[in-house]
């Protein structure tokens, strides 16, 4: 499926192959995950309530982790997950027409308010098995 980022595609089995791979090409050095996330467009008059319902990156998230976690229980011996952007901000080749964060920012004023993400990575953070 793809995202709002041109030829960026979500395809959560990459997670699982690639930390594999490292795993048996570099004797399972550890690993850290960093910048995991999904883009939102935000240039075609989007609301603000559809960019804070983000279910499609609840989604992404989920199955990600599931993929990651799949790796580590074969062994991987991964460290550490970070998501791409804890809220929205500029992105150098995108401006602010893309939002990678789990918090909305209002540009204008610079208020931050929690996405579903948000809830749904901190109930994950808090509960693994949901």
């Amino acid at each position: 499926m793809p995202t709002a980022v041109p030829n960026y595609y979500v395809a959560p089995w990459g997670m699982e192959k690639i930390v594999m791979y490292f795993k048996e090409r570099y004797n399972n050095m550890p690993m850290y995950i960093t910048e995991n996330g999904y883009a939102q467009d935000d240039k075609n008059g989007v609301s603000k309530k559809e960019l804070l319902n983000d279910m499609e990156r609840v989604e992404y998230m989920r199955s990600y982790v599931t993929s990651l976690a799949i790796s580590m229980r074969k062994g991987a011996d991964v460290r550490g997950y970070f998501v791409w952007s804890l809220i929205d901000n500029f992105e150098w080749l995108y401006g602010y027409t893309l939002r990678f964060g789990l918090y909305h920012v209002d540009y204008d004023t610079l208020e931050r308010t929690p996405k579903l993400s948000a809830d749904w990575y901190k109930q994950f953070l808090n509960n693994p098995r949901c």
